[in-house]
């Protein structure tokens, strides 16, 4: 219907829109999208005033979304801009008092942003303030990010995300997803087209199954989804209009959340394995059909949906598994370095794998790739890794019955002895490298620890333990970074999942300052899915995931290696990226799924890496203030 007008106040209107793409849409449309808007400027003229280009999907005050195909409502678009707007700009746009008259420029915005966030107490009160900003003024939350990742991406992820999803329901204020539950399964096309952003070129998606370390959170679980895609942002410059945050309802089988009043999930267990795929096998098509050139990243679904959604589709569409391809990837890199750092040859290093679930399995299996590609084969790769889940050292003849996607690792060669404890295990492997994986807080004792250092003493001098607490959030890594540098008279390798401070200890009349290292997914992601989307690769595949890793781990600069660290800093992680992204790009071209003309390929290959690293450059977002 046609737009109709309503003063509700000085400045306040009611509009009435017809979501066709026409502004003369018939008068019998049947559906309206009713706004409270500002009318002053309209959202199209002051964006596009701005060289920012188009906002992120919740630009503030006022409705958060509309059909992508109807005329864009109103917003107090103003904030976009907030004090920078010249005197000149608000008299054009009827500004002049909305605003304080001083006129700031960026930098100042980023002190006041800084100082506001650092005056509160905790990480939810912090991600809080965040999201306002996000939500009024998308270039100052990017830029934040980007400048003062260190102290901000734990805000907007790990750990802090953990808390958030706990919490979700209760601090719930404003929608910044796409909510999809199984009850809604015949509309899914409408649901998608419904995202008020067309043509999105990367969606994470979630059916809160496994969050984290956490558990079952069912739909508080889209915290994920949304504190992925600020990341894919962040480190890759994929621009926040084009990023899709999906989460799947389907129920869930946590107790406090099916009692609470305030959950904003459906409030029933979930249906059975068989009808969760056939949801999921509607929604996979849905988004082929509706965007079928969005790169999907699966996230936090429990270990056997994770293993069976992935085999599932990933030859068939554009899509990876973060926890299981990305968490691989990651630790690959990581583990390339550390075993360089080591002193143990990497041929001769033993690994044993503390927690069997999706990631543990993924990681292995990335480093079993990364072995026959040296040039052993896949049984000898294979041998080198031993996995424990809560009933012992996994074997084929322990006795129960193993989940399919443990039984790949299953040993045979254990003589009929089980192996019950992590101790008792870590004392028969004698491993040089020890990853965990089993959200359970504190299960690298010191007793292990000792353990795995005594195993690598025993190869040599200059020997040095490989020891990745990967679990997340803090609360549930396996050891804290304190722990592995006393426990090991500072000799581990070290990587978590989650960040540390450095560690100082007094030595004599001076001290040494031990620096952690956070094997964390961004470092990986979103160069895999910036190098899809900029590839047009038809699939992601295990080439492209596997080759993201090695260009990672080559990434570091010579500073980085003096200091014995094993990941860039996380202050370089958009140049890690976009290292990343370019080798991903090449090894699609390489397995034949990028649909870039070849001729684009041929003008790369004479000029080299520097005109593909400008073609990438110029793709990417690059918040301005």
């Amino acid at each position: 219907m046609a737009s109709q007008l309503r003063t509700l106040g000085a400045r306040t209107c009611l509009a009435s829109f017809s979501p066709s793409s026409s502004p003369s849409s018939s008068p019998s449309s049947s559906s309206t999208h009713l706004y409270l808007f500002r009318p002053r400027a309209s959202f199209h003229e002051l964006v596009s005033h701005s060289p920012r280009g188009p906002p992120d999907p919740c630009p503030g005050p006022g409705p958060a979304y509309a059909h992508a195909n109807a005329p864009a409502p109103v917003a107090d678009g103003y904030r976009r801009l907030g004090l920078s707007f010249t005197p000149e700009q608000r008299v054009s746009k009827n500004l002049t008092g909305l605003i304080p008259h001083v006129m700031e420029d960026g930098s100042k915005q980023l002190e006041r942003a800084l100082k506001m966030i650092r005056t509160r107490q905790t990480g939810i009160d912090k991600y809080l303030y965040l999201s306002t900003i996000k939500s009024q003024n998308a270039d100052l939350f990017y830029r934040l990010l980007m400048d003062h990742g260190k102290e901000m991406m734990p805000l907007v992820y790990t750990p802090t995300i953990g808390d958030v999803c706990l919490q979700y329901s209760t601090i719930y204020t404003r929608p910044e997803a796409l909510y999809i539950s199984i009850k809604q399964r015949k509309s899914i096309r409408t649901i998608l087209r419904n995202w008020p952003y067309p043509n999105p070129e990367i969606c994470v998606v979630t059916d809160g199954s496994r969050i984290l370390g956490l558990g079952d959170l069912g739909v508080n679980g889209v915290g994920i989804p949304i504190g992925k895609l600020a990341l894919y942002t962040a480190a890759a410059g994929i621009h926040p209009s084009k990023t899709l945050p999906i989460v799947l309802d389907c129920g869930t089988a946590n107790e406090t959340n099916l009692k609470d009043p305030l959950y904003l999930g459906m409030r029933t267990k979930r249906p059975s394995v068989a009808e969760q795929q056939e949801f999921m096998d509607e929604f996979m098509e849905a988004v082929a059909d509706v965007y079928p050139d969005m790169v999907v990243q699966f996230e936090d679904f429990e270990s056997e949906k994770a293993f069976n959604y992935l085999d599932r589709y990933r030859n068939t569409h554009k899509c990876f598994n973060d926890d299981i391809q990305g968490t691989g990837a990651v630790v690959l890199a990581g583990y390339i370095s550390a075993a360089n750092l080591s002193g143990v040859p990497i041929d001769e290093q033993r690994l044993v794998f503390m927690g069997a679930g999706s990631a543990g399995v993924g990681v292995a299996k990335q480093l079993v790739e990364y072995y026959t590609k040296r040039g052993l084969s896949e049984q000898a790769a294979k041998d080198k890794f031993w996995l424990v889940d809560t009933k012992g050292l996994v074997t084929k003849d322990r006795g129960d019955k193993l989940a399919e996607h443990k039984k790949y690792f299953a040993r045979t060669d254990n003589n009929g002895h089980q192996f019950r404890t992590l101790e008792q295990v870590i004392e028969y492997v004698k491993p040089s490298a020890l990853v965990g994986l089993t959200a359970t807080f504190g299960v690298f004792t010191e007793s292990v620890i000792r353990a795995l250092k005594a195993s690598v003493d025993a190869g040599g001098l200059g020997r040095r333990p490989i020891l990745f607490p990967l679990s997340n959030p803090l609360t549930k890594a396996e050891c804290t970074f304190e722990q592995a540098v006393n426990w090991t008279d500072g000799t581990a390798l070290f990587a978590s999942g989650s960040p540390f401070s450095n560690y100082t200890v007094k030595a004599g009349d001076s001290t040494i300052t031990y620096y952690p290292n956070q094997g964390n997914n961004v470092y990986v992601f979103p160069g895999i899915g910036l190098g899809a989307i900029l590839a047009k690769a038809s699939r992601v595949t295990d080439n492209m995931i596997y080759t993201s890793a090695a260009s990672l781990a080559a990434s570091l600069n010579a500073d980085e290696i003096h200091k014995g660290l094993i990941y860039p800093r996380i202050e370089r992680v958009r140049e890690a990226s976009i290292i990343v992204a370019r080798e991903v790009m090449k090894a699609a071209r390489r397995d034949g799924v990028s649909m870039l003309p070849e001729s684009k390929w041929l003008e790369w290959e004479e000029w080299g890496d520097a005109a593909l690293n400008k073609y990438i450059k110029a793709h990417v977002y690059d918040p301005t203030l």
